[in-house]
């Protein structure tokens, strides 16, 4: 059986996309470790620049924020970096809102800037699962 591998998601809204690829060059080697979903341009960014490999979901506008939001609602995703652009109306608004409150009702980690993202990497809690030992000789 394959590893189980942690989640997280990565949205960034159209301002914030160099800070994304940024933020992914740097800690490309960290989020190697995981396996990644994103909105469709972001993962294109993410693949294309930053060499990493990311499942896609639709744009945000098209759907994309409301997939990641189901999946965290399923618990099929451990974390959500969402680096959002605080000066920029939104006409998908209600999208949005949508990830920011299931990850609250279920209690999943939401960072929408640069610097809490660098928390979330450097947090021990997303750890991704280390195989089991095996057992020694019992004697």
């Amino acid at each position: 059986m394959p590893e189980q591998r942690t989640k997280i998601a990565l949205i960034a809204h159209d301002g914030r996309k160099a800070d994304m690829v940024a933020f992914a060059t740097f800690n490309r080697d960290r989020l190697a470790q995981f396996d990644l979903v994103a909105t469709a341009t972001t993962g294109d960014l993410l693949i294309d620049k930053v060499g990493l490999p990311c499942e896609k979901v639709l744009s945000g506008p098209q759907g994309g924020d409301a997939q990641i939001a189901a999946m965290v609602a399923e618990s099929q995703v451990r974390a959500v970096i969402f680096l959002v652009d605080p000066l920029t109306s939104h006409p998908h608004d209600p999208d949005i809102q949508t990830v920011l409150r299931v990850c609250n009702v279920h209690n999943v980690p939401i960072a929408t800037n640069v610097a809490a993202a660098d928390l979330f990497l450097a947090s021990e809690l997303l750890a991704p699962p280390q195989p089991a030992l095996p057992a020694g000789p019992t004697g």
